[in-house]
């Protein structure tokens, strides 16, 4: 028993030795240190956290039950969700690296002895062996192979559950798109319809002068070919609006043909009327899962650093045995077919040690390039979101000056044709005036159509909807 407790307690020893390779240091705070949002002086933004469940900000029940459905079914998401969870039984296949292993046999083996093997002509008899045990091992981590090990695998899972966090967003973020795009194609197309009409009403006006004899064909034919322009905008609008609808269908997990036919009348496009909460550059950085995961990258890369300076260092595995071994199966249960052994098992391959300090080489330059790779995750992230918060707010500035442009088109427009019916205007002042209007009302409408695209990239640039 002595040697027994002797060598548990040089177990003990060895067991708590350094572990190799370098200690990762998060790269996190020293990023988010030099973040700020410079463009949120510069419009509609308070410094309020966006709120992880931003689309509810617009207050629009069926985007709500879109985005619920697309969380529950959508492909891309379940994919993601696959993934996670093989990184994390890979975690869990790294981890039982520290277990113990245990085995039980039993056996039994009958035969004759060679004579002349033992250097005697005598003949030798049959025997009997009959064996029964549990043998157990353990490996004792010395330089911490299979910690460093475990902690990569266990940063890959967090950069893995980060990538899905990364995929949640998307999902979300196109969801609210497509259904902004069909609301946007459907306001652009009630503008092109109250055109058409508009023009249709003129055509008509010129066509009756026409007959009074008081146009000429040429002024019937300039109406008419303005109408038709503008009519010839509508296929194209309403091929926008399908396509949206068929994706939307896909985001949430149906067949295209399955679109939600209640979104195909959506005609007003997703607007705030109140200041878009962005919080500021520190919590973007921390929110962001991109960053995040190439944050975790950036870790496991680190402690592959020490798998690899491990591998320079010898094993030790501590095994015991226990069991009976008799020659007559009556004999198997009895005290003296009794055996044990404990004891360390000590095995060093000396590694070739070029090869060796070259793959230690290699995982310092993977931990290099993910650095690197981490560095521009983080800067892109603030590129994006700056330039988003630029957009939105000078898109919003557009929209405004388009708005005056359309209210003073659709007066100049009414003076016009007030005159030309009284015969105080050519009919080339009408026609101007329409095709300005026409054309300032289809302005507006794109300029909304962009700003809404412009509100769901600003969300996503603010990393929001994985919490």
């Amino acid at each position: 028993m002595k040697r027994i407790a002797s060598l548990l307690a040089m177990a003990a020893a060895l067991a708590g030795c350094t572990t190799v390779g370098p200690d990762y240091q998060p790269e996190l705070p020293q990023a988010t240190a030099q973040a700020s949002l410079h463009a949120v002086d510069d419009g509609p933004f308070i410094s309020e956290a966006p709120p992880a469940d931003w689309w509810h900000l617009y207050d629009d029940s069926r985007l709500d039950a879109l985005v619920a459905d697309a969380l529950a079914a959508n492909t891309d998401l379940r994919i993601a969700a696959a993934n996670l969870a093989r990184a994390r039984a890979v975690l869990r296949e790294v981890r039982a690296g520290r277990s113990i292993d245990t085995s039980i046999g039993a056996g039994v083996s009958y035969g004759q002895q060679s004579g002349a093997a033992l250097g005697s002509d005598i003949e030798t008899s049959d025997s009997e062996l009959y064996d029964a045990g549990l043998d157990v091992g353990y490996q004792l981590d010395l330089f911490g192979r299979v910690r460093r090990a475990t902690e990569a695998s266990r940063a890959d899972v967090e950069a893995v559950q980060a990538a899905y966090d990364v995929t949640h967003i998307t999902v979300v973020a196109e969801t609210v798109r497509a259904y902004s795009d069909a609301c946007n194609a459907g306001r652009r197309l009630t503008v092109a319809r109250r055109s058409v009409e508009i023009q249709e009403q003129t055509f008509d006006l010129t066509r009756r002068l026409f007959e009074g004899g008081r146009v000429t064909a040429l002024e019937t034919g300039q109406a008419g070919a303005l109408l038709e322009q503008t009519r010839a905008e509508i296929p194209t609008l309403e091929a926008l609006q399908q396509t949206a609808l068929y994706r939307l269908a896909v985001l949430t997990g149906r067949p295209p043909a399955e679109f939600p036919r209640e979104v195909a009348a959506c005609a007003t496009p997703l607007q705030l009327e109140n200041p878009i909460p962005v919080g500021d550059g520190a919590s973007l950085l921390a929110r962001r899962p991109d960053v995040r995961a190439a944050e975790r990258r950036l870790a496991a890369e680190t402690a592959r650093i020490g798998v690899a300076t491990a591998e320079l260092y010898p094993s030790i595995t501590l095994g015991g045995s226990i069991g009976t071994t008799a020659g007559a199966l009556g004999d198997i249960a009895s005290g003296s077919a009794f055996r044990y052994s404990l004891g360390p098992l000590i095995s060093w391959s000396f590694p070739n040690m070029a090869v060796a300090r070259a793959r230690i080489a290699q995982a310092e330059a993977s931990t290099d390039a993910a650095l690197a790779e981490f560095d521009r995750a983080w800067l892109t992230a603030l590129q994006e979101t700056e330039s988003a918060l630029t957009n939105y707010a000078r898109g919003l500035d557009r929209s405004a000056a388009l708005q005056r442009a359309v209210d003073q088109a659709r007066e100049a427009a009414r003076i016009a044709r007030l005159r030309y019916e009284a015969g105080r205007e050519g009919f080339q002042i009408v026609l101007d005036a329409e095709r300005q209007l026409a054309s300032a009302e289809a302005a507006l409408a794109q300029s909304q159509a962009q700003l809404s695209t412009d509100l769901v990239e600003l969300f996503l640039s603010l990393g929001g909807g994985w919490q």
